[in-house]
């Protein structure tokens, strides 16, 4: 039955995004490449995915990502669209993150050596940022960038060479967070938070940007960052951390990690004099039960009304993100590509995401079947 479900939402996923093919070839095709992405090929690239649908070469699949007519901007949207019809929320959280490709050589559009968090050092690879939508219901990526650093971006000929268009600057990481954001706001995506690690919650502009849209937001921060009191003193993320009584940490846990439940001491200080009406700010902190020298530190926005526990499950919920990326490398494919150019990037990037989001849907739908009267024992 599950393997009917999954077979039929692929059908429905296939239906969803045909519109945006101009010719029926590639519209064909893109089915079977999606379809590659999740078989059980050791390596999913335009030669593997090739024989997987009966073909004698892998052209037919470099040309939908190279050159073929269809909209991939589009199919972006109706990637979005699809997983907040069926894991959409009001409770849902959007995440922000980046994972790293790793590469050979210096033509494929981005790479350069550069620190990556997938690896854990500074390696020759691509950085691709990502836009996770979480709920109750389930997760996938609902949108993605690649990062062009400026040794890229002050290099015109090298971009034309790789594809990048001319009207492609130089942009931060945070700055392509606030993009896909801006993005997810203007559809009306339904959520409650959104979260990132320190290197947005770094970026003050990016705080700034989404309280004026007034969007609650958990954003990691480093210990030096300089934060304004309600006496409006500033101090240092750590000092107004260090001057909390013991009585003022709670233990909770934020949910269950892959060795149990994720359980942590946290506590909050109010911040600013000038909250918004039925707004708050909070400086976060989150300490190690085993290492109580093991502190996190987090800014945080959103209702007045909100609780510790709310906060700390936000912070939480950025765990969802590296579950996406797991998932979506393992089971979809994201890294297994040989493209070059920006257009092959982002088509291969994009059907990753909707082979992902079809797998969370098809699950999703699965576990209700499972769920039914009819099929309880």
């Amino acid at each position: 039955m599950v393997v009917e479900l999954v077979a039929a939402e692929l059908e429905r996923v296939h239906e969803r995004i045909a519109g945006r093919f101009v010719r029926s070839e590639p519209r064909a095709r893109v089915r079977e490449y999606v379809s590659g992405l999740v078989a059980g090929l050791e390596r999913k690239n335009g030669w593997t995915i090739a024989e997987q649908a009966g073909e004698v070469s892998p052209d037919g699949m470099q040309r939908l990502l190279r050159r073929a007519d269809w909209d991939i901007a589009g199919v972006r949207d109706d990637v979005r669209d699809y997983v907040i019809e069926h894991l959409g929320d009001r409770e849902g959280v959007l995440i922000v993150d980046e994972t790293g490709f790793l590469k050979k050589g210096t033509r494929s559009a981005g790479v350069q050596r550069q620190y990556s968090g997938t690896a854990g050092r500074t390696e020759n690879c691509q950085i691709g940022t990502f836009l996770a939508y979480a709920s109750s219901a389930g997760h996938a990526l609902i949108d993605r960038e690649l990062y062009l650093p400026t040794s890229w971006t002050d290099d015109r000929d090298r971009c034309r060479a790789a594809g990048v268009p001319d009207e492609v600057d130089f942009a931060t990481k945070p700055a392509q967070a606030q993009a896909m954001l801006a993005r997810a706001f203007e559809a009306g995506v339904p959520f409650s938070w959104v979260t990132a690690d320190e290197a947005y919650g770094q970026a003050h502009y990016l705080r700034d940007w989404l309280e004026a849209q007034d969007a609650a937001y958990v954003l990691a921060t480093k210990r030096n960052d300089t934060l304004t009191t309600l006496s409006s003193d500033t101090s240092r993320a750590d000092e107004l951390i260090a001057g909390l009584s013991e009585q003022s940490w709670r233990r909770l846990s934020v949910g269950a990690g892959a060795h149990g439940p994720r359980i942590y001491d946290w506590a909050r200080i109010p911040l600013g004099a000038d909250w918004p009406p039925g707004r708050g700010r909070w400086l976060l902190a989150r300490r190690s039960t085993s290492n109580p020298s093991e502190i996190a530190y987090y800014v945080a926005y959103g209702p007045r009304r909100s609780r510790l526990l709310d906060l700390a499950w936000t912070a939480g919920s950025r765990w969802h993100v590296e579950e996406c990326f797991q998932q979506a490398k393992n089971e979809a494919g994201l890294d297994h590509y040989q493209a070059r150019s920006w257009r092959a990037w982002y088509a291969h990037t994009t059907l990753s995401l909707l082979a992902l989001a079809w797998l969370a849907v098809a699950k999703t739908q699965a576990t209700q079947a499972n769920s039914t009267p009819e099929n309880r024992v």
